[in-house]
């Protein structure tokens, strides 16, 4: 553990829960907060532990995932630099409902529950800031579930590639954030499915070489992802079929 930086504190000022609060009182919550320093695949919380702390990633990606019954792990979330995790049950005084893992080399903020309690029983407009962010959190959890049931594979694994684009159309070139296997899981996906869909989506000019991606027409592919699943077999299919038949020519 590590005290934070004034960089540190430039990033946590502009998270949701902070969101209107005024610069005093965020300096007063973040007080006794601490940075911790972790490298891939190393554990910040575990589920049905205790809540005593809420997180803010200053850099970085944290995976967090719940545990079945019978051992297999399911990916709720992927959180990056700016946001924050663990608040609604810190806030609570209930048990973590996941468990959060760094993905990569990570810096993150640690504030002590009890201490956040306090800042609320002082400051009620804090409660205000973490009830939005909550909230934040259950949209983005809602869209999760609506893409599980009404897009297909290749539409999520379209949507996440445009996610990654800061252009809204034309041609790009991105990074994969992290490996494969863990951009499944956040999908829903077997490993064999998401090389599938990397496989359909060439037909539209994505091209997959490792971690890297090219687009040539990002609109297309966010057109794609919001297609309904009909149009989208309309739109693959064609071009499948032409390589069936090169590769008999």
């Amino acid at each position: 553990m590590a005290k934070l930086t004034a960089g540190d504190l430039q990033i946590i000022s502009r998270i949701a829960v902070f969101r209107g609060l005024k610069a005093e009182t965020v300096e007063h919550i973040v007080a006794p907060a601490t940075a911790l320093m972790l490298r891939p695949h190393e554990g910040i919380m575990t589920q049905d532990d205790p809540a005593t702390a809420f997180f803010i990633v200053i850099n970085g990606w944290v995976k967090l995932y719940r545990t079945t019954p019978s051992g297999d792990d399911t990916v709720i979330e992927m959180i990056t630099r700016g946001h924050s995790f663990a608040e609604a049950v810190a806030f609570t005084g209930n048990r973590y409902l996941a468990t959060a893992e760094a993905v990569s080399e990570t810096r993150v903020a640690r504030i002590p529950a009890d201490h956040l309690v306090r800042c609320i029983r002082q400051s009620p407009d804090i409660a205000l800031g973490m009830i939005a962010s909550i909230s934040q959190h259950m949209h983005h959890l809602v869209q999760q579930v609506e893409q599980l049931k009404v897009q297909s594979g290749v539409q999520r694994v379209a949507e996440f590639l445009a996610s990654l684009s800061l252009a809204e159309q034309g041609h790009c070139a991105v990074v994969l954030p992290y490996d494969k296997l863990l951009i499944a899981g956040q999908l829903g996906l077997t490993p064999e499915s998401l090389s599938r869909a990397f496989a359909r989506l060439r037909g539209i000019g994505v091209v997959v070489d490792a971690s890297h991606v090219v687009v040539k027409d990002v609109a297309k592919l966010r057109q794609l992802a919001n297609d309904d699943r009909t149009t989208v077999r309309g739109t693959l299919r064609p071009m499948r079929l032409r390589q069936v038949g090169e590769a008999r020519i």
